[in-house]
């Protein structure tokens, strides 16, 4: 049974939070398209093992405060957001784990705040050295106007489309068993361009499900309540983010464990070996196979590793 929430004031909004457990802290960041149940494997992996698991909603997800305005996304807002939450628990610090997103607002908070962070845990999405230009501008060169990250820059297409069925949007992107990194690297490189809305809109979905039915309508129901523009917003800000990004010390020294997927086709490889010049103290291990969605789709394996790595 997921707990149900309590709310705190942070950062001029109201946040819903979901705790197991007591001893030392370890927060969980969810990823997009998701929630502070995306954790739902973790939290009693972690309460039994004797640490006080926190997992929120965060801002414009779940039962979480969803601002209007793509600027109330940027990373300075995120991060207030967690010191706040951290300040209404009383906590001067804590460990972090990351999903996707999650793992990208870890990654500049060690960047730009790293001193409330004693440990941390990245899942599927490793730190990347600061790009002498305009990521959007790079992903659109490299990309097209389809792919999603640069689709969303673009207009509200995917917002009113998602919010006009979440039941499906969660159904279609939370799959597994869908491509092996092998077979995809041997596509052309205009199958290789990502469009969630194609995802979407395709008649039939491919691989297998990550979630139960009732696992689905969770989700289904957060997000046909909250809608999907203030978690899309928080991509409109990548460019916003990049360029508070270039004052960030490129040299982490916080313990940090990185889980990924071998099957994540976003994340290849040399991504995940190009992050070892920065951070220094690392431990990295890939679940193979695995897709994208990680801490749902490998529970056990992923608890098994974090439980370890956290005792250590």
């Amino acid at each position: 049974m997921f707990p149900e929430p309590r709310f705190v004031d942070t950062n001029g909004i109201r946040m819903a939070v979901y705790e197991a457990g007591s001893g030392p802290p370890v927060v969980l960041l969810h990823g997009f398209p998701e929630l502070a149940y995306s954790w739902r494997h973790q939290l009693p992996a972690l309460a039994a093992a004797g640490y006080r698991a926190i997992a929120p909603d965060l801002r414009g997800y779940g039962r979480t405060t969803a601002p209007d305005g793509v600027d109330a996304y940027a990373a300075s807002e995120l991060i207030a957001d967690v010191h706040g939450l951290l300040d209404a628990l009383e906590l001067p610090s804590a460990a972090f784990v990351g999903h996707d997103w999650g793992a990208l607002l870890l990654w500049q908070m060690a960047l730009l705040a790293p001193e409330r962070i004693e440990r941390m845990v990245a899942l599927n999405v490793p730190l990347t050295p600061h790009l002498p230009a305009d990521p959007i501008a790079l992903m659109r060169q490299r990309f097209g106007d389809l792919f999603y990250i640069v689709n969303f820059q673009d207009s509200d297409e995917a917002d009113r489309l998602f919010d006009a069925d979440p039941a499906r949007v969660i159904d279609r992107l939370m799959r597994k068993n869908q491509v092996r990194r092998a077979d995809w690297e041997k596509l052309p490189a205009d199958m290789r361009v990502i469009s969630l809305i194609d995802v979407v809109q395709r008649a039939h979905a491919s691989g297998d499900p990550v979630l139960t039915p009732d696992e689905l309508a969770v989700f289904a129901a957060a997000f046909a309540r909250s809608g999907f523009t203030g978690p899309i917003n928080w991509y409109r800000n990548w460019t916003r983010n990049w360029e508070a990004q270039a004052d960030g010390d490129y040299d982490i020294r916080i313990p940090t464990l990185f889980i990924g997927a071998a099957d994540d086709v976003v994340i290849p490889p040399a991504m995940i070996e190009g992050m070892r010049p920065m951070v220094r103290d690392l431990e990295v291990h890939v679940l193979d196979p695995c897709s994208h969605w990680t801490q749902q789709e490998r529970p056990d394996d992923v608890n098994r590793i974090l439980l370890d790595w956290l005792a250590r």
